[in-house]
């Protein structure tokens, strides 16, 4: 089942939702954070058991960031723990942005559900626990530069599984030495299935058949 996920949703609640309305088993095949909206594979019944076999397509994502700013979230949902005043041109954005093309390290979000010891990174995050993540190699294939207004930009990216769009956002942020959030993030593609093929969630839950 292929959804358009709404903003302000978890995931996890997508799926609590479906499994309601049809009486089905059902899971999710890869996190979208609820600030996110796109697309979101779900498994029901007996295909739950094939959740693995989508876990390492890779993905697409169109992103709306904000430059100026930090949060402890990475996503302007978050607490603001620093701002700065100092402009940034299109030039300077477009020649970091070329930096991370290819095989890169980065590090998760503490607010994520990345598993930390059996707990998710989020869970220990809300408590204070101070969490070191390990860095992971991911890669990025395509890196497109869209609209730039101070201190708004867009861009569009085709990434490996395990990628954090906010951990980007953030690295371009600290390259630039003035901090970045994501505002929005859009899920457009995993692997062979693209977001024009979903439906939104609305009208799977109210499907009569």
């Amino acid at each position: 089942m292929l959804v358009d996920k709404p903003k302000g949703l978890t995931s996890s609640r997508v799926v609590e939702l479906i499994k309601r309305k049809f009486k089905v088993k059902a899971g999710h095949t890869g996190t979208l954070d609820p600030i996110a909206t796109g697309l979101l594979i779900v498994l029901t019944g007996k295909r739950t058991k094939e959740a693995s076999s989508f876990l390492h397509l890779d993905k697409a994502y169109e992103v709306k960031a904000i430059l100026g700013m930090e949060t402890d979230t990475f996503d302007s949902e978050g607490e603001v723990l620093w701002r700065s005043d100092n402009e940034v041109t299109r030039e300077e954005l477009e020649r970091v942005l070329k930096e991370f093309h290819g095989d890169i390290w980065q590090v998760p979000p503490r607010f994520s559900a990345k598993k930390m010891g059996g707990r998710k990174a989020y869970e220990l995050a809300r408590k204070g626990v101070v969490v070191d993540m390990p860095p992971k190699k991911v890669s990025v294939y395509s890196l497109e530069p869209k609209e730039f207004q101070f201190p708004h930009f867009t861009f569009t990216c085709d990434v490996s599984s395990g990628f954090y769009v906010r951990s980007l956002v953030h690295d371009i942020g600290e390259k630039l030495r003035v901090g970045a959030t994501v505002v929005e993030v859009r899920r457009t593609r995993v692997g062979p299935y693209h977001v024009a093929q979903a439906k939104n969630l609305e009208e799977i839950l109210d499907y009569k058949g």
